[in-house]
């Protein structure tokens, strides 16, 4: 294991006193001799002496850390949101630190107990989970860490939360849909654990109902994200011969998995099928025909989130907020 050079074998080196190399160091060296002082930093360079960070914030009482919990990394949604939360938060003198919990509560419990154990300035969290690790995000914001959750949020905790309105968008999309001509539209909902996929399966049925559609829980195919989950409850779907014009999804990769699923069986998009999906990002554009997708606005979520994370961490929870974002409605070729 590597030996760290510390302030004290400095010291030892020079015959000198500790004290004064750690002035020297720390940059209080105006009681430090000049040629004292070019010793203790010649040596220290020689040495390979590196300042204990987190010595110095547990001094100071902060770390400047900022961590980031995300559920998965299965869309591109989360990578596009940390690299413009990272963005914002550089320029404020921040770092950040990012943990994936895998869709696993066990795992998320980890990393938020890993992120309080160095000591962060605050969380960006995106839960896995609407109720599996509540009593833990309120201990953690009791012990003075300040959590701003975003996209996927909890209603059970007093926090600032930051999401898309996926109840008014999805009803949008749906609505957009029927006013094509499209009648029989089967949904490919998110887990029921996600707080969002409750809010757009609601508008889902919303808006059937709005153009007096019965709604029909068969209608509503088994929960996916990936485009391998999307693909295989696609095609069970498919094995049972129901008829349907239009395809509803959670989700970019499912419906994106969905589309194999659909064009193996010969049917064209959207002759025969139409397609649409939530959280469209870029990939939406680069397969054929292209998607009809509502996209989330996740420059602004990162800068919202942020904003409300640092206002806390500068003044505590004086005022909690909850902001709910319009998406942008993209109509293209699969519809």
């Amino acid at each position: 294991m590597a030996k760290y050079v510390t302030i004290m074998d400095i010291a030892r080196e020079l015959g000198i006193s500790k004290s004064t190399v750690s002035r020297a160091l720390s940059g209080d060296t105006g009681n430090v001799k000049t040629e004292t002082l070019q010793k203790i930093l010649a040596t220290a360079e020689r040495m390979g002496y590196h300042r204990n960070e987190l010595a110095v914030n547990f001094r100071q009482q902060s770390t400047h850390n900022i961590g980031i919990i995300i559920p998965e990394i299965v869309t591109t949604f989360y990578m596009t949101f940390i690299n413009d939360a990272q963005a914002i938060l550089r320029k404020q003198g921040y770092k950040v630190m990012i943990a994936i919990s895998n869709e696993n509560p066990e795992q998320e419990r980890e990393n938020i107990l890993m992120m309080e154990q160095l000591r962060v300035d605050g969380i960006l969290m995106s839960a896995c989970d609407k109720e599996h690790n509540v009593d833990l995000y309120n201990k953690v914001i009791e012990r003075g860490i300040p959590i701003v959750f975003f996209d996927r949020t909890v209603e059970k905790v007093k926090a600032s939360q930051v999401h898309m309105d996926d109840y008014i968008m999805s009803f949008f999309m749906v609505e957009t849909l029927l006013r094509k001509g499209y009648k029989h539209i089967i949904h490919i909902p998110g887990p029921a654990y996600i707080r969002n996929s409750y809010e757009r399966l609601r508008g889902y049925r919303d808006a059937l109902e709005k153009f007096h559609i019965e709604y029909q829980a068969q209608d509503v195919l088994s929960p996916a994200l990936s485009a391998e989950e999307g693909s295989w409850v696609m095609e069970r779907f498919l094995e049972k011969n129901v008829p349907f014009d239009a395809v509803f999804g959670f989700t970019e990769t499912a419906v994106l998995g969905a589309k194999s699923a659909i064009q193996k069986r010969g049917l064209r998009i959207p002759e025969d099928v139409a397609l649409c999906c939530m959280s469209g990002t870029a990939l939406a554009t680069l397969v054929h025909p292209q998607l009809t997708v509502v996209e989330q606005p996740i420059e602004k979520m990162a800068q919202e989130s942020c904003r409300l994370l640092l206002e806390h961490i500068a003044d505590g929870y004086r005022r909690i907020e909850e902001i709910a974002l319009r998406g942008e409605t993209v109509l293209r070729e699969s519809t």
